[in-house]
């Protein structure tokens, strides 16, 4: 559904400002390029946080902490 609404306002920009619709389309990729170093870090820390999480709720998870509050709702 959002690759349609992409496409019709893509198609609408084309109707209304040619030169611009042809920019965007050009310009498109070259983003994506430069934004995935960006992404890449986003997912590095990420992973990180998840496994300094992981690790520091570990002895609560041995201990049982998260069984009682489970079978109590």
């Amino acid at each position: 559904m959002r690759t349609l609404t992409t496409l019709l306002l893509w198609c609408l920009l084309a109707v209304l400002c040619w030169p611009l619709a042809l920019l965007a389309l050009v310009a498109w990729p070259l983003v994506w390029l430069l934004s995935l170093p960006f992404r890449l870090v986003g997912v590095t820390f990420g992973a990180v946080f998840a496994l300094l999480r992981a690790v520091l709720l570990l002895p609560a998870r041995l201990l049982g902490g998260g069984r009682r509050l489970a079978s109590a709702s």
